[in-house]
Formats: structure tokens, sequence, C-alpha cells
């Protein structure tokens, strides 16, 4: 395996321990991941179809309480709004990555950090699916939000 990332992390909060075997999926993942770690909408939403669906997590959940997914780069930008513009910093440890046909899945670790020093890490697996243009069109996080919970920590102090 190459030491070297490719050019589509483009943020040092990424650590990508799993294939680098480039495929527009995988790519577009570490785009997104990078995006995410930098807190560039306009970046991120860039790697999505106009008329790409997000479900984070799949399912009903504090971000989505219908379990329908956000729609398009508005439904998209609002998820932005909801759940990652209120934390401080993203880590993202992806450990195993899996890609055939449009699409790749990947198992890691979210780490975040809120302003006030609390911090939680999230489990998953990231199902993304990518058009011939190479932008998601489909983002599908299977993830479980009481899991999630249960890993805060307070601020210290």
């Amino acid at each position: 395996m190459t030491t070297s990332l490719p050019s589509a992390i483009s943020s040092p909060a990424v650590e990508w321990h799993a294939s680098l075997e480039e495929h527009p999926a995988r790519l577009a993942s570490m785009r997104s991941y990078s995006a995410v770690a930098k807190g560039d909408l306009e970046e991120w939403l860039g790697v999505y179809a106009e008329d790409a669906v997000l479900e984070d997590p799949v399912g009903p959940s504090m971000f989505d309480p219908e379990g329908r997914g956000h729609h398009g780069h508005e439904g998209i930008a609002a998820f932005w709004r909801l759940a990652i513009e209120p934390i401080a910093t993203f880590r993202f440890v992806i450990r195993d990555s899996f890609a055939n046909g449009s699409t790749c899945a990947n198992v890691g670790t979210i780490h975040t950090a809120f302003a006030d020093g609390g911090s939680t890490h999230t489990d998953l697996v990231m199902v993304y699916t990518v058009g011939d243009d190479g932008r998601v069109r489909s983002m599908r996080a299977f993830w479980e939000p009481e899991r999630t919970m249960a890993t805060y920590q307070a601020p210290a102090g």
C-alpha cells in the first residue's frame, strides 16, 4: 500500500487506513470528508449532484425525524446547518473501504468535538454511490445515535 495520500484528501483531519486503489466513489468520499473537516459547505456541496440524497443516519433520527433523507443541495445544506455547522472539529478515521461498480462502502469512526470541549465518536459504515460525472448521487451512513450519545465525554474541568 502506498504511503502517500491521494489529492482528494485535502485535510489532515482525514486519516485513511484503507485501500488507496482509485475508484470514483472512493475519491468522492475522500473529498466529502475533507470538505467537512475544513468546514467548507460550498466545497462539500460540489461533491454532491444537484439531486443527490443524503441519509445520515439511515432511518429516523434527530436530524431527520421521518427518516426520508435530505434531498438536493437545499436539503443537504439544511443538514449541514443542523448537524455539521455546530461541531467545532471533526476527525475522520477510515479503516476500510470496499468499492465496486458505482459504489463504495467505508468503515470508520468520526470523532467530533464541540465548542464547549465535549466530544463524541461515531462508529459507522458510509455508502457512497456516484454518477458518471463522479459526483455523489446517494450517501447513506449507517450508525446508531444512541451508541454515539453513549460515547459523550463532558468538557474537562
